[in-house]
């Protein structure tokens, strides 16, 4: 009975010394007085139960209408909705590193570094390949990509015995991400759109989102990813990311096929051609294994990105007759060629603003966009200083809903907030629009704002236009919700539509 009664009272203890560390913590933190969740004040176990529950936007934005700007959201992290703080949160010097959370500690890229030299010696030799001059340059891969979507859809769900079939948009728009994005890295197609079906689980089925599902709820906890799934001991970690080994052997497989036989790069003006050229032009910095890399991150990062935009703006526009009306009008007008051209379409006032609305509703990213507080410390819009290495970081999902910014009813699909109105003068117009821009968080921000902007957006403009300009799409049931998986990217599916030919299509 004494030895018992020594273990409990030494449980006890250990318990209590425990639960001691915590309050002391929470008393001495500088932190304290930014209102916020209570267990979140003592342990980063609130947003890790948060995220789990896949309930994080919804809990985030009602925070911030209970709390205003700031809000803390662990012992150490502040999510801020302030706009004038974005561009000093997110500047172009960098000096608010990214946090743990985006990590690479087992295998570093342009994206998940924390290094700003790491960074700009990664992107600087390739930065080129993705400017709005190259994309215009391979605009006849877009083009070719676009036509075999389009020959796809209407073999399957338009013409013949398939007349009236259901399509998923959704996953047609995910099968042309890939294989576009394939087309543009090293010349040959997947093959999703040919086969009209996932290849390898990428990306349709469940499963093959469990990797950024990881990253979303034990990212939340850098510590515990860091003895899961990044520990240098085990030789496999306890979390295995096999579902970046199929875009990993596309890589490799391309990129041996073409060291093997040079010749197959005569005349292309794929990416993989372009990243060779940088391995000459910089071997100090471009290895091989950089140039894989570099082709995993188009084929994986930039493939969900564009199609989670693109299905985004389709849902939303397909959600709103008098908007969905006005668009065709307005594309029957402009008298488009097919595939539609980006110089023709760029400067279409209601397609512009369907996108930028569609792009505002639907950031790709769900969680906030963590930085660290450097030396200087922080200063927050209600005076309180944020002392270094405070996580902060503005969650775009909260910032693209504040109707101080973005003016009545943000969440409603409104293209119109996006054009001066009538009685509007251009100054006030010029300031709004400004204010909508400097808060606009789609792609990132500062120094490591998305490299592929400008070849998303044209490539989003141009898929737009073209199908709405072709077909007439419908909801099979217009009444129904699409489904949502929130994770750290917001994968939109389920957005089944029926397909029949425009009369005034080009």
């Amino acid at each position: 009975m004494a030895l018992m009664w020594l273990l409990v009272k030494a449980v006890g203890l250990g318990a209590l010394f425990i639960i001691s560390q915590y309050v002391l913590a929470y008393l001495q933190s500088p932190l304290k007085k930014i209102p916020g969740p209570f267990l979140a004040k003592f342990s980063d176990i609130w947003r890790f139960l948060n995220h789990y529950g896949r309930t994080h936007i919804e809990t985030q934005r009602k925070l911030h209408e209970q709390h205003g700007d700031i809000v803390r959201l662990g012992p150490n992290t502040v999510s801020v909705a302030d706009e004038s703080l974005i561009k000093t949160i997110y500047n172009t010097r960098g000096t608010f590193l990214k946090s743990d959370y985006y990590d690479g500690h087992i295998i570093q890229n342009i994206f998940s570094t924390r290094s700003n030299e790491f960074h700009s010696k990664s992107v600087r030799p390739v930065q080129k390949l993705y400017s709005l001059q190259n994309a215009l340059q391979i605009e006849s891969i877009m083009n070719d990509n676009l036509c075999t979507l389009c020959t796809q859809l209407e073999t399957r769900f338009v013409e013949g015995a398939n007349k009236g079939k259901t399509c998923d948009i959704a996953d047609w728009i995910s099968f042309f991400a890939y294989d576009f994005l394939g087309d543009m890295t090293w010349s040959k197609r997947i093959g999703f759109m040919e086969k009209g079906e996932d290849i390898g689980d990428m990306f349709v089925h469940p499963k093959s989102e469990r990797v950024m599902r990881y990253f979303s709820v034990v990212g939340q906890i850098p510590r515990l990813d860091k003895w899961l799934g990044k520990n240098p001991k085990w030789p496999r970690s306890l979390y295995k990311f096999d579902d970046f080994a199929v875009a990993a052997g596309f890589s490799v497989e391309r990129f041996m096929e073409r060291m093997q036989n040079p010749e197959l790069g005569n005349g292309k003006k794929d990416f993989l051609n372009g990243f060779l050229e940088a391995k000459k032009k910089f071997p100090e910095l471009v290895t091989d294994n950089e140039v894989i890399g570099y082709m995993i991150i188009n084929v994986l990062g930039g493939a969900d990105t564009l199609a989670i935009v693109i299905k985004a703006i389709f849902y939303h526009i397909l959600k709103s007759p008098a908007a969905k009306a006005r668009l065709v009008q307005e594309l029957f007008a402009a008298r488009l060629s097919y595939p539609a051209p980006y110089k023709a379409i760029e400067q279409l006032p209601y397609l512009d603003a369907c996108i930028k609305e569609g792009l505002r509703m639907h950031p790709v990213v769900g969680h906030i966009l963590e930085r660290v507080v450097p030396t200087t410390g922080l200063t927050l819009s209600n005076g309180t200083t944020l002392p270094p290495g405070t996580i902060v970081g503005v969650n775009p999902w909260v910032i693209h809903y504040k109707e101080s910014i973005f003016g009545a009813q943000p969440h409603m699909f409104r293209p119109e907030r996006w054009m001066r109105d009538e009685k509007e003068e251009q100054a006030v117009y010029d300031a709004r629009i400004k204010n909508m821009k400097e808060a606009d968080m789609v792609f990132g921000g500062g120094n490591r704002i998305c490299i592929g902007k400008p070849l998303a957006l044209v490539e989003v403009y141009k898929v737009v236009a073209t199908l709405f300009a072709k077909y007439e799409i419908e909801l099979e049931d217009p009444n129904k919700e699409w489904d949502l998986h929130k994770q750290w990217f917001v994968w939109p599916h389920d957005i089944k539509v029926k397909l029949s030919p425009l009369e005034s299509a080009v």
